[in-house]
């Protein structure tokens, strides 16, 4: 036997770690808090082992913080460990790196939305296919056997299309449809053919998508809500409850946000009650912190997320300021998961300032998403030297007619709900992004 296949059919176990917390029936959806918890604290000291041993990067970082392995004890001493910033891991792929490259599986690559030279985060085949599949969420992502999943994410580059492809096939056994979102052979029209055909039950793509696919429906004069569909999955952007609201009934079905990031995979599984994001905390601690002061802030209060992968031994990333703001919610969920929730806040780098005050645009979102004239398509548009009022450029809902009193009007309704004066521009159509939507333009 090639002795290149012997090594990897020999790595094709478990640690001995999950085998021992996760071998049984628990999962972490439905596993008690208590066993959870010894759980995330022996997985935080072998990563913290893993990344001090293995890694240049990391012993580096500990060494100059004066931290040791033993030193981290219990989860509260995750705080001792110094931090992890996007600048950090830009511009050497290999930086994560506690194992040898020939190890290396899968290699993805950031969008680049935020700026700034490209990030690499890498897996091995153990760390990808087996270690992070083996703890389960079926409360809060319940897609079984027999589903057919259509999967409207980008495959390449970055890590969502393949990530919930190898989910639906692996941890779910059901069945997937890459259909890609606006790629060469993704365009809107056959992804439209491709829903009248396969009848899928579970779809899963970006808000901004959804609508795209939705026009693209609405030409071939097919009803989406005539799918037999029992879950939608909305991902890789953010967007308001107005705008989801107005997903779901295009569609038909219950829309569920999910979070995650290139870096540190699954962040946050929304339920059917809507009610903040669950953390699944098989795979990830998530800390929230000061922006300035780095200092851990108590449940409720608002900050940055902090998050420690638990599954990432040859890769591993502790402590990472992903810059994006929430909070924490201990208290149970009227759906009965007890896994805390994780409210989102904004970015740090994504703030509107109107007359100095910070507004994250979900927020003004959500406001103009409840006028119901306006169109699924808008900008806020921010010019240099004059942040003294929001402008709005949008299209409008399907037979409204444009008008300066129409403007007025919108303008009066939302200066009412944001407390900041507002001003209506209307086109007739605005650009339809194949990337991630834009919906801050600087002019």
């Amino acid at each position: 036997m090639n002795s290149l296949f012997e090594k990897r059919i020999r790595g094709l176990t478990k640690t001995p770690l999950l085998t021992r917390y996760f071998s049984g029936p628990d999962f972490p959806d439905d596993m008690p808090a208590a066993k959870l918890a010894v759980f995330q604290k022996d997985a935080l000291k072998e990563v913290v082992t893993r990344a001090y041993q293995h890694s240049p990067f990391y012993h580096r970082k500990m060494s100059e913080a004066g931290i040791k392995p033993q030193d981290i004890k219990s989860l509260a001493d995750l705080a001792k460990m110094p931090f992890t910033t996007k600048d950090e891991l830009r511009g050497d792929p290999w930086v994560l790196l506690a194992c040898d490259k020939k190890d290396i599986c899968l290699i993805n690559v950031s969008t680049g939305t935020t700026g700034g030279e490209q990030i690499y985060i890498m897996y091995t085949w153990k760390d990808y296919y087996l270690n992070e599949l083996s703890t389960g969420y079926p409360k809060l992502f319940p897609i079984e056997y027999g589903d057919i999943c259509l999967n409207a994410l980008p495959y390449e580059m970055s890590s969502a299309g393949l990530a919930f492809h190898k989910t639906f096939i692996d941890g779910c056994m059901a069945t997937a449809v890459p259909a890609g979102k606006g790629g060469a052979y993704s365009t809107p029209e056959k992804t439209v053919k491709l829903l009248q055909d396969l009848q899928p039950t579970v779809v899963m793509t970006t808000p901004s998508w959804s609508i795209t696919l939705a026009e693209a429906a609405s030409e071939a004069s097919f009803d989406l809500a005539s799918l037999p569909l029992k879950k939608m999955w909305l991902t890789g952007e953010g967007c308001s409850p107005a705008f989801r609201e107005r997903v779901e009934k295009i569609w038909g079905t219950k829309a569920n946000f999910y979070y995650g990031s290139l870096e540190c995979g699954a962040l946050g599984i929304e339920c059917d009650a809507h009610a903040g994001y669950h953390i699944p905390l098989g795979h990830v601690i998530v800390e929230i912190v000061d922006p300035k002061t780095g200092k851990v802030l108590e449940p409720g209060e608002i900050g940055e997320i902090v998050v420690t992968c638990l599954l990432r031994f040859d890769t591993p990333l502790i402590r990472y300021r992903t810059q994006d703001l929430g909070y924490i919610d201990p208290d149970p969920c009227s759906c009965g998961v007890t896994l805390p929730r994780l409210f989102l806040r904004g970015r740090l780098v994504h703030e509107i300032i109107i007359n100095e005050i910070n507004f994250s645009p979900f927020y003004l979102e959500e406001f103009l998403m409840r006028l119901p004239e306006v169109g699924n398509w808008y900008h806020f548009v921010i010019k240099p030297g004059n942040n003294d009022r929001l402008k709005i450029r949008t299209e409008l809902a399907p037979g409204i007619e444009p008008s300066p009193e129409l403007a007025d009007k919108l303008a009066s309704k939302l200066e009412y709900s944001l407390g900041i004066p507002c001003e209506f521009e209307f086109v007739a159509k605005l650009p339809r992004p194949k990337e991630k939507t834009i919906r801050i333009v600087h002019e």
